[in-house]
């Protein structure tokens, strides 16, 4: 018997480990969780059918001489989407059977450590919308007859389905079959019985409530190569805009002293003051770009707003009027969603040129919607200002 016992523990863990082989995170890749995460409570009610090994029965489980109910109380925790357990208690009314005559009632508890695998999260992936899943259990443990002060082991395969009705509440069905060693009802068998009729046993259907505790989700794990491929063409993105804002900024820089070396030959204060004013118009009026991460509205470098600072102080100083226009890259999202991200990050350049001192009656917002004229097509994630 012992050797039984054995054995079907033995296929129990084996049952777990191949669950664990089989981790759906192969189809649907999640994180797991902490320790204290994905714990759970069970309660139901059980409708017990009592087989004895001394008795000579049909399967008839619903016969009224069989019938017996009982509770059920569970703890428990799952650490994959697919692999879990709980420690599992049922019991109180139990009955030995020798024939339809002959009945006795007894109490007994029966508590067993069930690994579980659920089917549906092993065979179709992750998916926390899902509201149904199918649990395999398997168990072992020790049961107890109150009433005659005896303890035997026991063993039981069990099928629960689940159906989810909230984030912390879910109802199951749970159809399992336990045996248990000869005498556990206090009586030896009788006769000579084969396989599972050496032993006491109960067919148990059961209606309950599991409770999540804490944290009852699994979160995805992210796209290390997409994140490092898109790291790279921001990165990218932006040595280009440096080294375009650099070339820029020689050439006016450049133009800048030519047009000082000029002032400084002329005799006349207003000549030279009027070919400064004309220079920082120049520099003023071309158009600088401030750029977004992918699907972002908020800045990806504080540094792009000192490419518009020379703009914005333009802007003060002759009550000149701005044109900010956004855009999105046409690769990614929808035309609408494309719509109402470019109309967003125009809208936060703007806010940054209020910030500066500009006036917001003289700030226009353009939303370009998705574009592909740059490429990489990571350039068009950006939003441009310019003097009107």
């Amino acid at each position: 018997m012992r050797k039984l016992f054995i054995a079907l523990a033995f296929a129990t863990l084996s049952a777990s480990s191949f669950a664990q082989e089989t981790d759906p995170t192969l189809k649907y890749s999640v994180a797991t969780n902490g320790f204290w995460s994905n714990w759970f409570v069970s309660v139901s009610g059980i409708y017990s059918a009592s087989y004895s090994d001394q008795e000579k029965e049909t399967w008839k489980p619903w016969e009224k001489f069989r019938r017996n109910g009982g509770v059920g109380l569970a703890i428990g925790k799952w650490h994959t989407p697919v692999v879990g357990w709980r420690i599992k208690g049922q019991g109180i009314w139990g009955k030995s059977i020798t024939n339809v005559n002959t009945t006795e009632s007894y109490k007994y508890w029966n508590a067993q450590f069930q690994p579980m695998a659920n089917l549906v999260n092993l065979f179709g992936g992750y998916n926390q919308k899902r509201w149904f899943g199918l649990n395999l259990y398997a168990g072992v443990g020790v049961a107890r007859n109150m009433s005659h002060d005896n303890y035997y082991m026991s063993a039981a395969l069990g099928l629960q389905p689940t159906f989810r009705l909230g984030k912390v509440v879910s109802l199951f069905l749970d159809f399992n079959y336990n045996i248990f060693e000869p005498g556990h009802d206090n009586v030896v068998g009788v006769q000579a019985g084969k396989g599972l009729k050496n032993y006491d046993r109960k067919f148990n259907g059961e209606l309950g409530l599991t409770f999540n505790l804490g944290k009852s989700t699994w979160e995805n794990t992210p796209d290390v190569d997409a994140i490092k491929a898109l790291s790279q063409t921001q990165i990218d993105a932006l040595n280009s805009q440096l080294a375009d804002e650099q070339a820029e900024s020689n050439r006016l820089r450049n133009q800048l002293r030519e047009a000082q070396a000029k002032a400084a030959a002329a005799e006349a204060k207003l000549a030279n003051t009027n070919a400064q004013a004309q220079t920082v118009k120049e520099v003023a009026t071309y158009p600088s770009s401030v750029f977004f991460n992918i699907n972002k509205s908020t800045i990806a470098s504080r540094k792009d707003l000192q490419n518009v600072k020379e703009i914005a102080q333009y802007a003060k100083d002759n009550d000149a009027k701005i044109v900010v226009t956004g855009y999105a890259d046409s690769k990614t999202g929808s035309a609408s969603y494309n719509q109402k991200l470019s109309e967003k990050r125009a809208e936060t350049v703007k806010k940054a040129l209020v910030k500066m001192g500009v006036k917001e009656e003289n700030i226009e917002t353009v939303a370009a919607g998705g574009v592909k004229t740059l490429s990489p097509i990571s350039y068009n994630r950006r939003a441009t200002v310019q003097v009107k």
